[in-house]
């Protein structure tokens, strides 16, 4: 220990040498947004490749857990479908890209980091903009919703999970199709919490909360979770309303990432109308 001390004191220089280039690294990248920029797409491409090689290695003890969850999400996904629906009339059902024009496309990526215990969780995805991925594509599975994009490299993308402080997104309550607004409060990462909705709408424990489409992210009627607890506080003018997730975030491994064809449209006539309701 003796020698140790030694040794530091006798490097004391290169030390505090090391430290002062430290401090004036983070000053830079702090302050000026091209370095810092560069600094976050560096940092997102290495541990983006750390942590697929720990997700690959991960991945070989899973495989029976990991096929099973593919099969059940194939066997829903086939449920909607056109050969899933019985057409006795040729009337019922007509196809024509007239009247249905695709507004959606998804795109299968695995999971190569996830948090669940932070306040503000994150997840790490293997696919980034070589495969289509930009910012604020929603990120969903067959039985949810799980984050938006925020990052993006070549290779790797980031979101910020459903369970983050700063999570916000538009639902509503399936029976009454009334709109709230679904949160995530902290701690339990099978809860979260659907506010903004009038205590005039009757609910029930079991009901359904699910995408409401107001929005660019997400499309509507996905499933998010059911009510396992509501009531009115006093003095507020809403129902607090928790949620039992349908996702178990511990365990996710595959998403489908959102993208809507229509996004930049819809986000230009907003705008417009917006700018000429001020006018």
């Amino acid at each position: 220990m003796r020698n140790i001390f030694n040794f530091i004191i006798k490097q004391q220089f290169f030390f505090l040498f090391l430290l002062l280039e430290v401090i004036a690294f983070i000053l830079i990248v702090q302050n000026h947004y091209y370095q810092r920029s560069l600094f976050m797409n560096t940092a997102n491409v290495f541990s983006g490749n750390i942590y697929e090689s720990y997700s690959n290695f991960r991945g070989y003890l899973t495989l029976k857990h990991t096929n099973q969850l593919l099969s059940e999400e194939i066997a829903a996904l086939k449920g909607y479908t056109r050969n899933s629906y019985l057409i006795n009339d040729r009337n019922v059902f007509q196809y024509r890209d007239t009247v249905f024009q695709k507004q959606y496309t998804y795109l299968n990526a695995k999971v190569i980091r996830n948090s669940v215990y932070d306040r503000n969780n994150h997840i790490t995805l293997n696919k980034g903009r070589k495969h289509g991925i930009e910012p604020d594509m929603g990120i969903i599975t067959y039985n949810g919703v799980i984050g938006i994009i925020t990052n993006v490299s070549n290779n790797f993308s980031t979101a910020i999970s459903l369970l983050h402080g700063n999570s916000m997104i538009s639902a509503r309550h399936k029976n009454s199709r009334h709109l709230g607004t679904l949160i995530w409060e902290g701690y339990n990462y099978r809860k979260a919490t659907f506010i903004h909705l009038p205590p005039h709408v009757a609910v029930n424990i079991g009901d359904t909360i699910e995408t409401s489409g107001y929005s660019h992210v997400f499309p509507e009627n996905i499933p998010i979770g059911i009510i396992s607890d509501f009531e009115v506080k006093k003095g507020d003018n809403f129902y607090t309303i928790e949620i039992e997730l349908f996702v178990d975030f511990n365990s996710i491994e595959y998403v489908s990432i959102v993208k809507n064809l229509l996004k930049d449209e819809q986000l230009i006539l907003e705008t417009n109308s917006k700018i000429n309701g001020t006018n």
